[in-house]
């Protein structure tokens, strides 16, 4: 087996747990063989942001097909 990582970062106005959970959806919406998620970094955004954005970057790990 051959597995790529990707790298996406999701987002939410409520919680950390929120924006990775958007993070993991979307990957499982739009990739297949989605295999394991990493959590890399949090942060969250309050200069540009109207309130706080929680903010969560996560490796998305899936198999190559063939």
């Amino acid at each position: 087996m051959v597995f790529k990582k990707i790298t996406l970062i999701g987002t939410s106005s409520e919680s950390f747990e929120q924006a990775t959970e958007n993070a993991v959806d979307r990957a499982e919406a739009t990739l297949d063989n989605v295999h394991w998620v990493e959590v890399v970094e949090q942060g969250v955004e309050i200069a540009g942001a109207d309130g706080r954005e929680y903010q969560a970057e996560v490796e998305v790990a899936f198999e190559l097909e063939g």
